[in-house]
């Protein structure tokens, strides 16, 4: 993804956008990893990366960061958890 509604440039990967998501929904960097089919450390590196290009030091900010820079709800995404997942429930 690139550009905001406030004109800054945000590029985010789908993998990093799918983070934020779960993140969104409560994930800890343990789920997020299961859900991804990615380790958990690798899970914190994307939390880290996206800490830094949302601007915020805490990852609970991560997902309100990027709907005041975008414009958009990560709760309300294309990809509900069980979606990103590829099962159910």
């Amino acid at each position: 993804m690139t550009g905001t509604s406030n004109g800054t440039d945000l590029s985010l990967t789908q993998r990093q956008r799918a983070v934020v998501e779960l993140i969104a929904h409560g994930y800890s960097n343990e789920e997020v990893g299961a859900r991804l089919g990615i380790s958990p450390r690798t899970a914190k590196a994307h939390c880290d990366v996206l800490r830094q290009k949302l601007g915020v030091p805490r990852r609970r900010q991560i997902p309100a960061a990027f709907r005041t820079l975008t414009g958009e709800d990560p709760l309300a995404c294309e990809h509900a958890p069980a979606a990103i997942a590829g099962v159910g429930g």
